[in-house]
């Protein structure tokens, strides 16, 4: 049976999102990456017009119920200015942050980070680079956000992803075995810095860094700066080290 409208208009809201542990796809594009991805779609309200779109007709095919709604009742479950015509309703598909730290690679953690933006680029690059998750950091942005799942790209329904607390975390890394790199202008230069062995990569938001959210890491590294830039974007700097740790994972696996 399909939610009532107020239900699916409660998760444009965090709370509404914890609730009822579902959030909101919005559009065409999105909802096919998450047909593709397998994440668990409850339904699918789509105008007159979004009624034949090929993500629709294929969710129809899946037996996923869709609901034809007009565009005054899209627009009120939409956050944007020119809702897309459909909005899907997805199941939230964390895990537990022990499970995400157990396995191997680089496990990516968003310390503080509230900027909806700079999440979505993080778990882009992430699952671009090879990571094998990312941990929200809570306080921070929600990783079922509006914004974070369109700017994810679709990365976040096909990458591991956990909510972890501060006071959690350390603890969690030590029993994992990971070492936590955080990344900050006090740390080896990246250029010079040795990865370690599936390390736990945080990074800050931009001005504050990690250290206004996590108590503790074991290595720092920093990006350096060939002009006067106080500070990189924190998903462009995030992105940097990603890549540069995908780089080196991979020479050493031929070596």
């Amino acid at each position: 049976m399909p939610h009532p409208n107020a239900v699916l208009r409660s998760l444009l809201k965090r709370k509404g999102r914890r609730a009822h542990r579902l959030f909101l796809i919005e559009g065409p594009s999105l909802l096919a990456e998450a047909l593709a991805s397998g994440i668990r779609l409850e339904e699918v309200r789509a105008t007159a017009e979004a009624r034949s779109e090929p993500p629709v007709l294929e969710a129809e095919a899946r037996g996923i119920p869709i609901v034809e709604v007009s565009k005054r009742t899209l627009a009120s479950l939409s956050d944007v200015r020119t809702p897309p015509g459909l909005v899907a309703v997805a199941a939230m598909a964390e895990r537990p942050v022990g499970d995400l730290l157990a396995g191997p690679g680089l496990v990516l953690l968003l310390a503080g980070i509230a900027d909806p933006g700079n999440a979505g680029t993080l778990v882009r690059a992430a699952e671009a680079f090879g990571a094998a998750g990312v941990l929200f950091a809570m306080g921070g942005v929600d990783p079922y956000g509006p914004k974070v799942v369109r700017a994810a790209m679709g990365s976040l329904f096909r990458l591991p992803h956990a909510l972890v607390e501060p006071e959690e975390l350390p603890a969690a890394a030590v029993r994992a075995g990971r070492p936590i790199v955080a990344a900050d202008r006090s740390g080896t230069p990246l250029p010079e810095f040795a990865f370690p062995d599936r390390p736990l990569l945080a990074v800050g938001a931009e001005r504050g860094g990690v250290a206004g959210w996590l108590p503790r890491w074991d290595e720092a590294v920093a990006i350096p700066h060939a002009g006067p830039t106080e500070s990189l974007n924190a998903g462009v700097a995030g992105a940097i080290i990603l890549y540069a740790w995908s780089i080196r994972t991979s020479f050493r696996a031929r070596a």
